[in-house]
């Protein structure tokens, strides 16, 4: 039996992910373990992996509208896989630095912007618009299952084969997530018969989302959580090794809290968001995710390790049903010439504050210590709620699909 379309789109969407989910866990070990990086260093590598979010992320909504999907989503794969695999080979000749990582996770960054733009601009063409809600929700259950695993197994291989050699799982994975999509039909692209100039067609979307009484104000949402996450992602290998002593397989379980989570958050979704309506289900979501990640840094030994994990936990789940009520209104809510741009636009706001947090992180983490820097990142997920509450979705109980395609002045 043929798989369609979107099953063979997530297949390829699974294996890269759950590639990516090991070597998540197997490159910082390998600056901490190999390179004995520091706090800086590990913010440093963190903001390398998403500074393309605040470079290239806006040309590359027009981008993706100009160029085949297929073509450009097989190259990427190829040229991550290409870069992750250069690590264990300079290490095979050490000449490992924590300069290549550096370089390697700023690589990987930019064909990630890319791909992630081209993959969310092609979900709505291969699957109905009445089913946006229940693919989304499977497209983050998957993913869960790939953080909830991935991380586990990345932990354990790297306990037994060491951190260099587990990264060619991930490079295997974008091979083979590059040859089921060449497995898809490729979208002809129309040749207009006048091409607007590329900053025109950027700023028609920059100023859709911004003008948006919706879209808007959660991508501001969105900005304000991605900055805490930079932080946590800088920090947590670094916090779990260095301040927890925890062993690379308690490392690789720790992370996978998240990915559980997100399952939860996965499963929960669209029966949360049915019963409470989709805007009281992002403001209740944005209110539970403040406990969740000030829970995270307390206690020592194993007392340390339960919180970081049920805190982990929380956060996930307040983070997917944010995340996928919010992604499948902008899918519904954005013009079809326009999604794109749209997606290209909340991704270089929003994921371009990853950076900025990761390497604010490493600098406070050096004289404050990672706990202090959690603690103080964790308590800016105040904003989350602030932020709804301070919009009209605060009188909504649903967010308003019959208005959606009507932006108003950004000052509403």
């Amino acid at each position: 039996m043929r798989l369609t379309p979107f099953w063979r789109w997530w297949g390829a969407s699974t294996t890269s992910h759950l590639g990516s989910a090991v070597g998540g866990v197997a490159l910082p070990l390998t600056a901490l373990t190999v390179l004995d990086a520091s706090a800086f260093d590990m913010g440093l590598i963190t903001a390398a992996g998403y500074l393309a979010y605040l470079l290239i992320s806006l040309p590359a909504g027009v981008v993706v509208q100009r160029v085949p999907l297929r073509g450009m989503q097989v190259t990427l794969d190829l040229i991550r896989a290409l870069a992750i695999a250069s690590v264990p080979l300079a290490w095979w000749f050490d000449a490992l630095t924590v300069a290549q990582l550096v370089g390697v996770a700023l690589v990987v960054s930019f064909a990630n912007v890319l791909f992630d733009v081209a993959n969310q601009t092609f979900l709505p063409e291969i699957v109905p618009a009445t089913q946006l809600q229940a693919r989304n929700s499977l497209n983050s259950g998957t993913h869960a299952v790939t953080q909830l695993g991935g991380p586990s197994l990345g932990g354990l291989a790297v306990q037994v084969l060491g951190a260099v050699p587990t990264l060619f799982v991930d490079t295997v994975s974008y091979l083979v997530s590059a040859m089921l999509l060449r497995t898809l039909p490729a979208r002809r692209v129309q040749r207009p018969t006048e091409r607007p100039p590329m900053v025109t067609m950027i700023r028609e979307g920059w100023h859709f989302v911004l003008r948006h009484p919706i879209i808007g104000p959660a991508m501001w949402d969105a900005t304000a959580t991605n900055f805490v996450s930079g932080a946590m992602l800088a920090l947590f290998p670094f916090y779990l090794v260095r301040e927890l002593h925890a062993p690379p397989v308690m490392v690789g379980l720790l992370l996978a809290a998240d990915g559980l989570g997100a399952l939860i958050g996965a499963a929960l979704t669209t029966r949360f968001t049915d019963r409470f309506g989709t805007a009281r289900g992002l403001i209740i979501a944005a209110f539970a995710s403040v406990p969740g990640a000030l829970i995270i840094p307390l206690g020592t030994g194993a007392a340390g390790y339960l919180a970081f994990a049920a805190g982990n936990v929380i956060l996930a789940v307040s983070s997917v049903v944010l995340s996928v009520t919010t992604r499948t209104y902008r899918m519904l809510a954005s013009p079809t010439e326009l999604l794109s741009r749209v997606i290209a636009t909340v991704k270089f706001v929003s994921w371009g504050a990853i950076p900025l947090g990761g390497l604010l992180a490493g600098v406070l983490a050096g004289p404050l210590g990672a706990r202090t820097t959690l603690l103080l990142f964790g308590a800016l997920t105040v904003l989350s709620p602030i932020i709804y509450l301070s919009t009209p979705i605060r009188r909504m109980r649903d967010l308003p699909l019959d208005t959606a395609l009507k932006p108003v002045d950004a000052r509403v």
